[in-house]
Order: structure tokens, then C-alpha cells, then sequence
């Protein structure tokens, strides 16, 4: 085990060397952070602006991913067409995402075209019209999306189960609002969102690739620092609800779960302990979750964990779809999985393997440009640190057994278990309460 973990740090050295990140400030305070990559055949900028779902007013839930949508219609300078045809000719893409927390705009290019992909984030960022037309062709394709969404029930036992955990939070918001909402939404409303939201104390500038920091820092300072000074966001931090089972009908014989616990946020010092425990009980087909919940009893195709975490709060759960018939027995059989682990505990080689793991997505994903870009940015807007993938490896081998069991301890608690189901009124499940989930 020590020979393959000495080869990974081996592989991340190499791919490291000439990969160096750096932090300074323009003079209005922005952020600018640049990971310079040697070679890189492809670089990518991105502008982070600190606003999303939770920063939202009740009256405009689902303005941030709307504005996201219409930035995209037309700037001062420039239409669609002509960016799509821009960005395309520079052998790249550009594209964007809103999040509870962040709204981010980027485009990664080949290294020779970079200044197009310069030009055209500072453009959409800085210059956009939104128009009244514009916003009401943007609205149509935001509905379909809300639409899509929530006839996707594998995606959006997510948004409900975040709904749930984060009841009575802004946390518990939905990034693209609600339908009747969004439709009521006008250029005006669009207008003095940006106008509050789009300022220097909520940017954050990025870059990767092949790339110099000083000309990351002359574009920063000229594009960004004249962009109206205001106060940042103002945020609570959610508390902790009491245990709960919520189900969410949908008319379908197929249900759809989410079973979890309040975790850690993004800057916690035990964030890499909670990924390890994450992993041995549900990620991969080697997981407990995987062999004892589909591979022994057969209840559920789909079964996997996942960490979501934001700057003051986190969660992590277990999701799986089950049929009607198999719903019961499949929560009852993650409810034996944790009290399982904590009973139990977890052994020296599943915490190996799901180290390994971990460490063997880390070294992949550090082939992707645009990849790099998105931890940069996420890292940063989240946590307000800058973690180089060496420094995620170095930390994931110092965590021991001990440190997951803690962990476990802490987190794996009946009285904050959040069990949500989007399904049918599966009869196995009409007298459910979290007080049968005994841990």
C-alpha cells in the first residue's frame, strides 16, 4: 500500500512541477488567482461572483440562474450569435452556473487564443444589456429547464432533499427558483439584482493554463475594478433541524430517496475525514452501501453517497431509487449500513481502498483544464483558501482510522437523520417516521 501511494505522490509531482498557483489583490480588493501550467495546451479565466439561490429575496427566487441565462443574449458590444461564433473560432467553449452560493462565468480556449476567451467573459460580466425581449425568450428556456428538472427525479430528490434538511433557510432554496416566480420576473428585476449583486466586494477572478499572473492581474484591475463598490452579502448560518421524514408525492411506481445527516462546511478541518468516510460507505461498487443494499438483496439499481457543502453548512447522504415494493426494506437497510459503521467500524483496508480512490479521481481530473478552473474557483468562493491537489493528497494520507470513526460518531446521529422519499404513496412507507431509524 505504501508503494502505490509513494507512486501517486510521484505522479502528482511530475504532474505539479511547473504548476504553480498564485493570490494577490487588484487595488479595489478583487481576488485574482492564477494556476499557471506550463505547456498547458488550453487555458480558461473565470469570474466567481459571490451571490446565488440563498441570497435571494422571496419575490425573485430563481434571479441568479435567470440573469446567468440572459447575460448570454447580448452585450454592449456583442450578440449571441457573434460570441457563440467567437468562442468557437478560438477552438474553445464558454459557458456558466449558479449555485446556492456562487454565480461563475468562464471560457477556456486553446493557450494562442486566450485573449478571446479574456475578452468574452470580462464582456458578459461587465456589459450586458439585459434587454426586455431578451429576458423573455431567456425565461421560456429557463421554465423548460425547471420543467426537465423536476421530471428528472434522480436529479431532483437532490433539490428536495436539500429542501428538506434546510428548512426555513435561504440554504433550502432551489438555484432555479420556482415556475410561478420566475415567470413574473422582468428586465427591471434583473437590472437591480445585477446592480447589488455585481460588485467588486462579491467578485473573485480565475485563471489556469498557460498563463502569465501579471497579465491576469492588468485584465482583472482593467475590466473589473471600475465595476461599482458596495456591501458584500449579508448570511446566516443555518441550525440544525431535528430528525424528519418528508415525502414528496409524484405519481410514478418508482421512488426515489435521500437519507442523510447535517455535516461539515467547506473550510472545516475535517472536511478530507468526512470524503474518506463518505467513500467507504458509498462510493463505487465496492462500497457497503453498493454490496449490501444491491449486490445481497437486490432492492435498488442505483445506490451511491454524496458530500454537498457550502461556506457555513454541509450535509452528506445516501441516495437510491427503489420500486414500490422494495422502498421499506431498502431504508431499513441503509439504516443497518450506518449503524453498522458505527457499530462496527471501519477497517484498515477500506479505508485504503477508499483513499486510493479519491486519490486516483484527483490525479485524473488534473488532466482537465477546465477542471482545475472549477476547483480553483469552488475551493476559493467556498472556503476562502486556495488547496493545490498535492496538498488534498498529503491531507487524505494523514487521515487514520481513529479520525473516520470520530467523524462517524459525530455525524451519524437519529435525532438529525433527514429521510425524504419523491415517489408514489408506496403503502410500506404510508406509517413511516424517522423514529424508526435507529442508530
Amino acid at each position: 500500500m505504501y508503494h502505490k501511494s509513494l507512486m501517486i505522490l510521484l505522479l502528482l509531482k511530475k504532474l505539479m512541477a511547473n504548476n504553480t498557483i498564485s493570490f494577490e489583490r487588484t487595488p479595489a480588493g478583487i481576488p485574482v488567482i492564477t494556476q499557471y501550467i506550463e505547456d498547458s495546451p488550453n487555458t480558461g479565466f473565470m469570474v466567481g461572483v459571490n451571490t446565488g439561490s440563498r441570497d435571494e429575496e422571496s419575490r425573485v427566487f430563481g434571479i441568479s440562474h435567470l440573469l446567468e441565462h440572459v447575460v448570454f443574449r447580448a452585450t454592449k458590444t456583442r450578440s449571441s450569435f457573434q460570441m457563440s461564433k467567437e468562442i468557437e473560432g478560438a477552438g474553445g467553449e464558454m459557458n456558466a452556473f449558479t449555485s446556492k452560493e456562487n454565480t461563475a462565468y468562464y471560457a477556456v480556449t486553446l493557450t494562442e487564443t486566450m485573449n478571446t476567451a479574456k475578452d468574452l467573459v470580462a464582456d458578459i460580466v461587465c456589459n450586458p444589456l439585459i434587454n426586455p425581449d431578451d429576458v423573455e425568450m431567456e425565461k421560456k428556456i429557463v421554465l423548460q429547464e425547471l420543467s426537465m428538472c423536476e421530471n428528472d427525479p434522480s436529479s431532483y430528490i437532490h433539490d428536495l432533499f436539500s429542501e428538506t434538511i434546510w428548512r426555513n433557510h435561504d440554504l433550502g432554496h432551489n438555484e432555479g427558483g420556482t415556475s410561478d416566480i420566475v415567470k413574473k420576473l422582468n428586465d427591471a428585476d434583473l437590472k437591480e439584482y445585477y446592480s447589488n449583486k455585481y460588485v467588486t466586494q462579491n467578485l473573485a477572478v480565475f485563471a489556469c493554463g498557460n498563463v502569465d499572473k501579471g497579465e491576469v492581474m492588468d485584465w482583472a484591475m482593467e475590466n473589473f475594478d471600475c465595476m461599482t463598490s458596495s456591501k458584500g452579502n449579508i448570511r446566516t448560518k443555518p441550525s440544525v433541524q431535528p430528525a424528519c421524514y418528508k415525502h414528496f408525492l409524484r405519481k410514478e411506481d418508482h421512488c426515489y430517496v435521500g437519507f442523510g445527516f447535517p455535516a461539515f462546511s467547506a473550510d472545516h478541518e475535517d472536511r478530507i475525514v468526512l470524503s474518506l468516510l463518505n467513500a467507504v460507505i458509498g462510493t463505487g461498487s465496492s462500497s457497503r452501501m453498493f454490496q449490501q443494499v444491491r449486490e445481497e438483496k437486490a432492492l435498488v439499481y442505483s445506490i451511491y453517497n454524496y458530500v454537498d457543502q457550502n461556506s457555513d453548512a454541509g450535509s452528506f447522504a445516501t441516495y437510491f431509487s427503489s420500486t414500490e415494493e422494495n422502498v421499506k426494506e431498502a431504508v431499513d437497510t441503509v439504516t443497518k449500513v450506518y449503524r453498522d459503521l458505527k457499530s462496527n467500524g471501519v477497517t484498515q483496508e477500506e479505508l485504503t481502498r477508499a483513499r486510493n480512490l479519491i486519490k486516483g479521481a484527483t490525479v485524473r481530473y488534473m488532466e482537465s483544464t477546465d477542471h482545475k478552473l472549477h476547483k480553483l474557483a469552488r475551493n476559493f468562493m467556498l472556503s476562502g483558501e486556495i488547496r493545490s491537489e498535492e496538498e488534498r493528497i498529503k491531507a487524505l494520507d494523514s487521515v487514520t482510522v481513529e479520525d473516520v470513526m470520530r467523524v462517524a460518531d459525530k455525524l451519524i446521529d437519529s435525532n438529525k437523520v433527514t429521510v425524504v422519499m419523491y415517489g408514489n404513496d408506496a403503502e410500506s412507507m404510508k406509517n413511516f417516521s424517522s423514529d424508526e431509524v435507529d442508530l
